[in-house]
């Protein structure tokens, strides 16, 4: 990559920065991402599933066909790095990165535009709504694989504490599946003097997530791999009243179905009987999100041949994470793999998803030119 198109990408990557959006709600994102392949003179469609984008690029006569993908959302979190190109949106940040995954796949679109050594199709996938939404769903659903008739599908995510610029490919499991879970529990109301009369469903809140923390370490076996966090509880208006309903909200992550099939049990006994023991009704509600992400072995293979091909330190050791991607429901309908390449030192709230995190424009070059290498390594396997 020559030193100006890394600066042209620095300077997008940090305009996405400073203007992010929630999920469905990337409207303008999507309008700088079409006015920038439209400067590239690579064509598009646009407005699939969402906000999603499908940018395509044919060279050749070969018939070979592959997918690279990035995602546009952003968080609802503050930011808080004082940096010069800092959100400008109140409440909302890139805090994961996707404006230096977008800012790559244009990256690489514009070093596969300018390459006159690979024969085929590739296809630029823009997706909407990673963020727990299922904008992967909704594209697929779009017809994302009917009108772009790919044969295989990449992607990569940065990853903090990963050296800069290093390339991790999994064998098989990448990443987790997960849920979304809400528990209701409603009781009866009254005055907090008189608790006699009341049925206290903040109490049987208590007990019921001490209970379920068992789950992991009595419940699953310590050689398999899951995690059940509850991460928000919502009850009552007013300190002299007892309230009437209790909310609580987390997430479940698992990497085999088995685990999933076990917790989902042991949830729903466990608030079967803290609705017994303290006379409320306990209510559960699990929705299960994306997949598992599993690279298939020859494009993990591929995965690791494009990294070597740029020249960057590969890692084949790193175990697999329980955070979760949407990118899951693509390979689960096509071969492909999905990489990790190095943000650079972990500092403290400058994780994936911390106020402190900001996408390293150090690792642009790695990136962009992974995934265009992925994309001739796969159209000349063919």
């Amino acid at each position: 990559m020559t030193p100006e198109l890394h600066q042209k990408l620095t300077a997008w990557r940090r305009h996405l920065h400073a203007h992010p959006e929630l999920s469905l709600q990337e409207k303008a994102t999507a309008a700088f991402v079409q006015d920038k392949l439209t400067e590239l003179g690579i064509s598009f469609e646009a407005n699939i599933g969402g906000h999603g984008i499908v940018a395509t690029l044919t060279r050749g006569h070969a018939q070979g066909r592959v997918g690279l993908r990035a995602d546009m959302d952003a968080l609802p979190i503050t930011e808080d790095t004082g940096l010069a190109y800092a959100s400008q949106n109140p409440g909302v940040m890139h805090a994961c990165g996707h404006d230096g995954h977008t800012a790559s796949l244009l990256g690489a679109a514009a070093l596969l535009a300018a390459d006159t050594s690979w024969s085929g199709t590739v296809d630029f996938i823009f997706q909407p709504a990673e963020e727990g939404y299922g904008g992967s769903r909704a594209m697929v659903a779009a017809g994302l694989f009917d009108r772009f008739p790919m044969q295989r599908v990449f992607g990569f995510h940065n990853w903090p504490g990963l050296a800069a610029g290093t390339i991790a490919v999994h064998d098989g499991v990448v990443m987790a599946s997960g849920g979304r879970i809400t528990i209701t529990i409603d009781g009866h109301a009254g005055h907090a003097g008189m608790p006699h009369l009341t049925r206290d469903p903040v109490m049987a809140a208590g007990h019921l997530i001490v209970a379920l923390q068992s789950i992991v370490s009595r419940s699953v076996d310590p050689l398999d791999t899951a995690v059940l966090s509850l991460c928000t509880l919502e009850g009552g208006t007013a300190r002299n009243q007892i309230a009437g309903r209790v909310s609580i909200g987390g997430t479940l992550r698992y990497h085999r179905d088995a685990v999933k099939d076990t917790v989902l049990a042991r949830i729903e006994q466990i608030c079967a009987g803290i609705a017994t023991s303290f006379g409320v009704k306990v209510t559960p509600e699990i929705v299960i999100g994306v997949g598992v992400v599993i690279n298939t072995p020859a494009e993990a293979d591929l995965a690791r041949l494009a990294a070597d091909t740029v020249r960057a330190e590969l890692r084949r050791d790193l175990a697999p994470s329980m955070a979760g991607e949407d990118f899951a429901h693509y390979l689960s309908r096509r071969p492909g793999a999905f990489v990790w390449i190095g943000n650079g030192e972990l500092r403290d709230g400058a994780e994936l998803h911390g106020p402190r995190y900001d996408f390293n424009d150090a690792i642009l070059p790695v990136a962009s030119s992974w995934m265009a290498e992925v994309a001739k390594a796969a159209l000349a396997s063919n």
